[in-house]
């Protein structure tokens, strides 16, 4: 910690060491397995649905276990480095933000 004194106001200037806390896991963007296509059919969902999770108000859950409502824009977020490992060991390709 440094502290600066002018003769008008202190500065008080302390460097800290940032940690990651349960918190932290709110400041990616997760990626949601919605569903999936067997090699001959359609689509199937699995009621995994993040639009539904926005308008419904229901937990959804992403490929690192995290269950939580979505409302927030993803975009604005990196993607959570659990959720990009596992996408990317299942082959999907993700965006590189």
């Amino acid at each position: 910690m440094r502290v600066v004194t002018t003769q008008w106001e202190t500065i008080q200037e302390i460097e800290t060491t940032p940690t990651l806390d349960d918190g932290d896991h709110e400041r990616f963007t997760h990626v949601v397995l919605e569903g999936f296509h067997p090699k001959d059919g359609d689509f199937i969902p699995i009621d995994n649905s993040v639009v539904g999770g926005m308008i419904n108000s229901t937990p959804v859950r992403a490929l690192c276990g995290k269950v939580w409502v979505p409302g927030r824009d993803p975009k604005k977020y990196p993607i959570c480095p659990t959720c990009r490992e596992v996408a990317e060991g299942l082959g999907w390709s993700l965006p590189a933000g």
